[in-house]
């Protein structure tokens, strides 16, 4: 097992993440804490998630500093999601992965799991979970690998936006332009 610290920054050099990676007996622990600007807002969070062995993801708790506004999600990983008051979320009965607006790491996820070869394709629904309005909506996305471990292509289904998301053998973020880049 092991347990790893990595750290991004915002495109504008405005926001930045820290985050621990741990590897657990029947998964993965992530914690984490994001400061930045959102609607040209100063905001900070900590979130903890939670993945099972292959990647599938658990559990997601969230703090917003400024407000102490907290949101859990769970899903069984078929499609069964509660919120933090136990309620069914309907609308993520395809949702399989999370994606914070935030946060590169949630990218991880998806790669990690699909485990695509060079030139496969997988389109995926997630619960994406934007920022700062803290909606969770199902958000139709496509990855596509476009050299193991390396490089995959992230496309929305729902909108135009597509990006070259360069990552590092472990499927973590190291440049995500537009958006955020890996610092040491």
């Amino acid at each position: 097992m092991w347990r790893d610290s990595i750290r991004w920054e915002s495109w504008s050099g405005q926001g930045h993440e820290h985050l621990v990676l741990e590897e657990l007996a029947d998964g993965y622990l992530a914690r984490s804490v994001v400061i930045g600007v959102a609607g040209g807002d100063a905001f900070g969070l900590h979130y903890t998630l939670r993945c099972d062995a292959a990647w599938r993801f658990q559990r997601l708790d969230l703090t917003v500093v400024d407000t102490g506004c907290k949101h859990t999600l769970e899903s069984d990983g078929h499609g069964h999601w509660r919120d933090e008051t136990g309620e069914t979320l309907n609308g993520l009965s395809d949702a399989v992965d999370i994606d914070l607006a935030v946060s590169p790491f949630t990218n991880t996820l998806p790669i990690r799991r699909l485990r695509l070869e060079e030139g496969e394709t997988a389109d995926i629904v997630t619960a994406y979970i934007s920022f700062p309005g803290m909606e969770v909506l199902p958000d139709p996305q496509r990855y596509t690998c476009l050299k193991k471990n390396a490089l995959y292509r992230y496309a929305s289904l729902d909108s135009d936006f597509t990006r070259d998301i360069e990552v590092d053998e472990q499927g973590l973020v190291t440049l995500y332009p537009g958006l955020f880049r890996r610092v040491e």
